[in-house]
């Protein structure tokens, strides 16, 4: 009897490690889920915001950078939580949490953009929410060789959806890329701004010296010896410099990238090397003189017809609307009006976007920073959504 029982328990055991499968996919597991909520009987409800894990917009999450490498998507969110480069306030590592936290309810309802006749979420192309990026928070410089080498990770892949023909002319597209394939669009949440450097070196190894739309309350095109001092080679890249070392690496197209700014400068000479690092300039207060619609054609007549990366500082933001920031400066616009020249930039082909700088622990209860970023952001894939990135054979 003993015996019978013994070869019985072992039995038992050997049978449950066979069926132990860690990566077994449960019959009815949707990897792309539609991202609406409704109830049994198909209304929309608004329970969903409240379960299941916090990804951006509710987004499926995908496992980009580790088991899921292999899966294929088209715009896919990633965290940069890096604040060592901060030269203020830092907390900005918690700010892909934060945003994510404040776009819970951006598909509550579908996700529909009304002034851009839109839903990026339901448009046919496959978005994700690939997580965050491991930063370690002791080595900048390491540090910064994370983010180059996640971005590229997910940037150098092929994109899930075909290009498709042109919506005007109806002839086919081809791809805007060095390689001539089709690659996803990154969406990054910062970090501080520091992160755009080790994403311009990856953007650089798919498009080539790119233009950039900056928005942002600073230049950040110092140079190391006036801002942070440069004791160390380390210390001279930081969140007010990293555009300045694009410049020097050659990742900037010169004279083709804008910047809008309200904050004070260390001299007229900041002008200066802002313009050798290839920058126009809009001044935060043209805005009460040109109007959205005049910021926004000055932007367009600036990049022109070329590939974009698009990147977003919050406090271009006035504190007043989105105080989480760490070198918070008054004068700045309000989410309204930061809202309208995003979309203002309907058909452009934006290869890639962030938003950084933004501190949770300083926001208000209501959380008015976090949702300004995602609604900022809601802007963005909106826009990349209706543009594909891809020209016209001739």
């Amino acid at each position: 009897m003993n015996l019978l029982i013994i070869l019985s328990a072992i039995s038992s055991a050997l049978l449950a490690l066979g069926h132990e499968h860690h990566d077994q996919i449960p019959l009815d597991y949707v990897k792309f889920p539609q991202p609406i909520y409704r109830g049994w009987n198909g209304e929309v409800t608004a329970d969903a915001v409240f379960s299941g894990i916090t990804t951006f917009a509710k987004l499926p999450w995908v496992q980009c950078l580790t088991k899921e490498h292999d899966v294929p998507f088209d715009i896919a969110f990633l965290g940069a939580p890096f604040d060592t480069g901060t030269s203020y306030r830092p907390g900005a590592r918690f700010g892909p949490a934060g945003i994510r936290a404040g776009s819970r309810r951006l598909t509550l309802y579908g996700g529909y953009n009304v002034p851009l006749e839109v839903n990026p979420f339901q448009s046919g192309l496959r978005i994700v929410d690939c997580g965050d990026i491991p930063v370690t928070p002791y080595d900048n410089k390491y540090a910064i060789k994370q983010i180059e080498d996640g971005h590229k990770a997910l940037l150098q892949q092929q994109a899930y959806s075909p290009l498709g023909n042109d919506s005007l002319t109806g002839q086919k597209l081809a791809p805007i890329s060095l390689d001539g394939k089709i690659h996803p669009r990154i969406i990054t949440l910062g970090g501080d701004h520091t992160i755009v450097l080790p994403i311009l070196r990856s953007i650089n190894s798919v498009y080539g010296t790119i233009s950039v739309i900056h928005f942002d309350s600073h230049l950040d095109t110092w140079k190391p010896s006036v801002f942070g001092g440069a004791p160390s080679d380390q210390a001279a890249v930081n969140h007010g410099t990293y555009f300045y070392w694009a410049s020097q690496e050659g990742l900037i197209k010169n004279g083709s990238s804008i910047a809008s700014i309200s904050t004070t400068l260390s001299g007229p000479e900041d002008y200066e090397n802002d313009d050798a690092s290839g920058f126009t300039r809009i001044e935060a207060r043209e805005i009460d003189t040109l109007g959205t619609d005049g910021i926004i054609k000055k932007i367009r007549k600036t990049v022109g017809n070329n590939p974009v990366y698009l990147s977003i500082d919050i406090d271009s933001i006035d504190p007043a609307f989105a105080p989480a920031t760490g070198t918070p400066e008054t004068g700045g616009w309000s989410t309204r009006e930061l809202r309208t020249i995003l979309r203002g930039l309907d058909g452009l082909h934006i290869v890639s976007a962030d938003i950084v700088e933004v501190a949770p622990a300083y926001d208000t209860n209501a959380e008015l920073t976090t949702m300004a970023a995602a609604d900022v952001l809601f802007e963005v894939l909106s826009v990349m959504a209706k543009t594909p990135l891809g020209k016209v054979v001739a």
